[in-house]
């Protein structure tokens, strides 16, 4: 059975809780031999970090997510540097920027003036986190959503020669995915592969080289196609990973292989056997 990566997923959350085992078989029932456990906030790091000496297929990445930049502390550095120290944390993330859920989205609708706040302490957290990645040598998992890819590139650039980053779930186009790529960078593919309304997704892998992109499911959420609809599980990178062959013309073979060289080069302290 050919295997592959979940590189992305949200293991400490509570949607888990009452069948992790199950989860964790299923998933190595499927050929999903390692997955990395993403944190969005300090203690969600620190689960990730719990699950990953828990459970030997998995990893952890630590870091603050840019929605909840708000409830960051002013400088997050001194905490991440005590987290990546463990030999299981294997990049820092996910952070970035969202502009999608600003408060002007919500009901009722905040200001321009908060959506400011917002904005300026997302860039504030992901700039410190980028700094740490640049002091130990780690890598940088990137969320952008809503209309921020600019200003995602305009704070990361400057880093990019001591740090690369993957662009996890990514629904852009071919163009920008080429941005990324030329930054030395890489993309990641999720179920939104496998929808219905998804051709879009599909014309950029198919665009996308071989070696530059990485699969995983940003569960709980996102659950390929059968199972759109519930809760998304690593078991599901199967699923993505067949329409990601039959996009590419690879064999399931052949994608296992590149795409676990991809994830083993990115995260270097990811253990391969």
């Amino acid at each position: 059975m050919p295997e592959f990566y979940d590189t992305h997923a949200h293991l400490d959350y509570p949607d888990f809780a009452n069948d992790f085992p199950d989860v964790l078989a299923r998933a190595q029932a499927a050929g999903i031999t390692k997955m990395i456990s993403i944190g969005t906030d300090l203690e969600s790091s620190r689960r990730a970090i719990q699950l990953a000496e828990q459970h030997s297929p998995i990893y952890a990445v630590v870091g603050w997510h840019p929605n909840d930049a708000l409830a960051a502390p002013e400088d997050i550095r001194p905490a991440l540097r005590e987290l990546v120290k463990h030999p299981k944390v294997v990049a820092i993330g996910e952070t970035g920027l969202d502009y999608f859920r600003l408060p002007s989205s919500k009901t009722p609708p905040g200001s321009a003036e908060e959506d400011e706040r917002v904005k300026q302490k997302q860039a504030v957290i992901f700039r410190q986190q980028l700094e740490v990645a640049a002091e130990t040598g780690l890598n940088i998992v990137v969320h952008q959503r809503g209309d921020c890819f600019e200003d995602t590139l305009k704070i990361f650039t400057p880093f990019a020669e001591k740090v690369r980053a993957v662009f996890h779930c990514f629904a852009s186009d071919a163009a920008t995915m080429q941005r990324v790529l030329a930054l030395g960078s890489l993309v990641s593919f999720t179920g939104i592969l496998t929808f219905k309304n998804g051709q879009n997704i599909r014309d950029t892998l198919a665009a996308t080289p071989m070696g530059k992109f990485m699969l995983e499911t940003d569960c709980p959420f996102l659950a390929p196609v059968p199972y759109r609809g519930k809760r998304c599980e690593p078991a599901y990178v199967k699923e993505i990973a067949e329409v990601a062959a039959q996009v590419k013309g690879y064999s399931l073979e052949e994608l296992s292989k590149a795409t676990c060289e991809t994830a083993a080069e990115f995260f270097a302290k990811l253990t391969v056997a």
